[in-house]
């Protein structure tokens, strides 16, 4: 994906607010200072299991009975009438016990199966509504109808960034019409989270040369120098104007994507040119053809992006909405998510990230255990799966069940509410008192729900 100038610097208006205005001097440009800046990193509520997260958004509602929750029983009735109409249909993959836990994973996530021992499966997952829109912005936001700050947006406002030359919120190749997903609302615009890439298609990865991943992120015509004295008159017109309507939003906005801009010309095409990655490496994730190019090099951008200090990072594949032809396209999706997944989850074991990186998967429903039609499933918000690895989590583990067809969680049911909150406290924040006051209220991503799930905590 190409960038031009102009594109970033909208690109980050939208996600970045209030951090410059502090700390813009006149003709020096200096840097604010870190009591001023409301990204500097910030204490958590209590010792944190995990610094950082990535999250493999699975968008469409992939099918939990034929990928991580084993239903014997669903074979054996196949084809039986169904709870609430329609036939029973058995899996048309083969799930087998991986790792010393005997976890049972179907085969079409074969790779993701070998790190099993890692992997917390939470078999219990529910939310509100079994229609794409509002459960995709519930897992996001906590709320179904509501513009509410995201998942990524509560974090990086409870914990702040490592790294101020880059966003400390990123949704790689995010779906279109989306952007509520990785939005503020009405938290300050900086803790917005930053789109890299968009409709699922990876960013464009720059392969040797001057490594410009990002293009015209720089003026060639300017030297640095030239570019901080053009940007210094600019910020002081801007200043002037906040100063006159004494708070404005959007001139706080544009003041500091002008500024994170400037900052991320160094960084970020260097973070997105991956000609210094092995061949080795690119295998391992599948970056390096095939269908798991595409994935693979989000997956592989991700790492590159925690490992730099960008706290939340959120990689989007799909589309896992199988009403119909679901043998075949469940098994082209996780064809093309499974090797990258599993190459992620090694590559950071490897370099010892595993241990304080959160890495979540999951898709925003189930499917029902019934047919629709000869073959395919429709949606199901009732009992679903998700799992989590690294961050504190306890690895080889099943959490919750649903019933032995899969259609509803019926053992330790986890509410999305009850996911926010475990997400949140294996970062360290208290989600009951991570809160924003707005329009004369307390508000919090959990609400006034939520219950911490310790018993899959390390």
């Amino acid at each position: 994906m190409n960038y031009s100038r102009r594109q970033i610097l909208q690109n980050v208006s939208a996600g970045f607010g209030y951090m410059a205005f502090s700390g813009i001097s006149g003709l020096a440009g200096a840097q604010e200072s870190a009591s001023t800046n409301p990204l500097t990193p910030k204490a958590a509520h209590f010792p944190a299991k995990a610094k950082r997260v990535i999250f493999c958004c699975m968008q469409g509602g992939p099918s939990h009975v034929d990928t991580f929750d084993y239903k014997p029983q669903l074979t054996k009735d196949h084809g039986k009438s169904g709870k609430y109409g329609g036939k029973l249909l058995k899996s048309p993959f083969r799930f087998d016990p991986h790792g010393e836990s005997g976890l049972q994973i179907s085969d079409i996530f074969s790779n993701v199966a070998k790190h099993a021992d890692d992997l917390c499966l939470i078999r219990s997952m529910q939310c509100d509504q079994p229609v794409h829109p509002g459960a995709m912005t519930q897992m996001h936001t906590g709320t179904t109808q509501f513009v509410r700050p995201s998942l990524g947006a509560w974090t990086l406002y409870g914990l702040g960034t490592e790294n101020d030359s880059l966003p400390g919120f990123v949704s790689l190749s995010p779906p279109s019409g989306s952007a509520r997903n990785y939005g503020n609302a009405f938290l300050p615009a900086i803790y917005g989270g930053t789109k890299v890439g968009r409709g699922g298609r990876a960013a464009r990865f720059a392969q040797g040369g001057s490594g410009e991943s990002v293009p015209d992120i720089k003026n060639p015509r300017l030297s640095d120098q030239q570019q901080r004295s053009q940007l210094n008159f600019i910020q002081q017109l801007n200043r002037e104007k906040l100063r006159r309507d004494q708070t404005n939003p959007g001139v706080e906005g544009v003041i500091e994507s002008y500024e994170l801009a400037f900052r991320m010309q160094d960084a970020m095409p260097e973070l997105m040119d991956t000609s210094n990655e092995s061949a080795a490496t690119l295998a391992m994730y599948g970056a390096d053809g095939g269908p798991t190019e595409n994935f693979g090099k989000q997956c592989l951008l991700a790492r590159r992006f925690i490992e730099a200090g960008v706290r939340f990072v959120e990689v989007t594949h799909g589309n896992w909405d199988q009403h119909v032809r679901l043998t075949d396209d469940h098994r082209a999706r996780a064809e093309a998510c499974d090797l990258p997944i599993a190459g992620l989850l090694q590559d950071l074991k490897q370099r010892d990230l595993l241990k304080d990186t959160l890495v979540i998967w999951g898709g925003e429903f189930g499917r029902t255990p019934a047919a629709q039609g000869a073959d395919g499933r429709n949606h199901n918000n009732k009992g679903y799966t998700t799992w989590m690895a690294g961050g504190g989590v306890k690895g080889g583990l099943s959490y919750g069940a649903t019933d032995e067809h899969g259609y509803e969680a019926v053992e330790n049911p986890c509410h999305i509410h009850d996911w926010h909150a475990t997400i949140l406290h294996l970062m360290g924040l208290d989600h009951e008192q991570l809160t924003y006051r707005y329009a004369g209220r307390d508000f919090r991503l959990t609400d006034v729900h939520g219950d911490v799930m310790t018993d899959i905590i390390a």
